[in-house]
């Protein structure tokens, strides 16, 4: 690449795999795909990044419901991805996984370089957790005991940690 050459690099949200991607996954996807067409006919070297979050309780309780593993969950649902991303001839340059090998590996060291830091210490933490908004919440925020957004109740769809 020459040295004069300006980069550009844009990624879109890494989408949960807890369910088949919706209009509000393919619209920021296309909405990036035109800002990097765009650099690129402007002569920037771009590089697009997308991808799936394939963790967290959402993931869990759909690969619950579907009786399968996360992981079979996953593997199933991030095909619905990209299938539409070939439909809608998106041009990104790489798709990420997060429980591919590579991002797993980086995860690790990163942060095993910020606790050999000091940046990373253990300590305990208790409050309420929403998962449909996936948020802690503070006593003082919580109303009724109902999470302040969505208005879940620590009945199974929130949690107290």
């Amino acid at each position: 690449m020459p040295q004069n050459k300006k980069t550009f690099y844009i990624t879109t949200p890494i989408y949960y795999v807890n369910d088949v991607p919706h209009i509000g996954h393919a619209y920021t996807t296309v909405a990036a795909d035109c800002l990097a067409r765009y650099k690129r006919l402007k002569g920037y070297d771009v590089f697009f990044l997308t991808g799936t979050d394939e963790h967290g309780q959402k993931v869990e309780k759909a690969a619950k419901e579907k009786n399968r593993t996360p992981q079979e969950h996953a593997d199933l649902m991030v095909e619905n991805f990209k299938n539409l991303w070939k439909v809608l001839n998106i041009t990104h340059d790489g798709f990420i996984r997060t429980t591919d090998d590579g991002h797993k590996k980086i995860v690790r060291e990163t942060l095993q370089k910020l606790r050999n830091k000091g940046e990373i210490e253990k300590r305990s933490y208790s409050g309420m957790y929403c998962t449909p908004c996936e948020r802690f919440w503070t006593d003082k925020d919580v109303v009724n005991g109902n999470c302040p957004d969505c208005r879940a109740r620590d009945s199974g769809q929130t949690k107290m940690w």
